[in-house]
């Protein structure tokens, strides 16, 4: 069995983006960036919002030659693994191994994690949120950039309340800050 889990880049004060949308204040360096691919190299399938659905496309057909090799990883990775978009605009879905969900589903996201041989990721705040407030979401991944950006998006929804434990931790020389929690419900 699987587990979902939420791994995101946040600024220090919680947010995933800025309030124009913005996230460039959160692009990783070479250090953070490999040490996210050995975090998401598990993940066999995830569970993404339309936003960052269209985000994500750039990795479904980034050629990696040419790359970095933290970028070359990551787009192999993403390429390999399996998704689902949730989203009640799209009408259709064009990336490989992708496909559209109109409502997020509880019930279906937990035989999903349960059934599945690798760990599931669930991102984008909108869509983390409601998984984490049916109580689906098994493991939090933060990484803390060294950054306040006084507004926009935020990493967890207002009202939720969870006891954590933390599992690991990890500072990269950037100032990025690795937090590794598993949800107690």
């Amino acid at each position: 069995m699987g587990r979902l889990i939420y791994t995101s880049i946040t600024s220090l004060d919680g947010y995933v983006a800025d309030e124009a949308g913005s996230f460039d204040w959160s692009m990783p360096d070479e250090e953070v960036h490999l040490f996210v691919n050995g975090l998401e190299r598990n993940v066999g399938t995830h569970l993404i919002g339309r936003q960052l659905y269209e985000v994500m496309s750039y990795w479904d057909s980034l050629p990696p030659e040419g790359e970095p090799q933290a970028i070359q990883e990551y787009a192999r990775i993403w390429q390999a693994a399996d998704k689902v978009v949730f989203s009640r605009s799209l009408t259709e879905v064009s990336a490989p191994r992708t496909r559209l969900a109109r409502t997020f589903d509880p019930a279906a996201v937990r035989a999903l994690v349960e059934a599945s041989d690798d760990d599931v990721s669930v991102g984008g705040a909108n869509l983390a949120g409601q998984a984490l407030k049916a109580g689906l979401v098994d493991e939090l991944h933060q990484l803390l950039s060294p950054v306040i950006i006084g507004g926009g998006k935020r990493f967890l929804p207002d009202g939720l309340r969870l006891g954590l434990e933390l599992l690991d931790e990890k500072r990269f020389a950037n100032g990025v800050v690795f937090l590794h929690y598993r949800v107690l419900n």
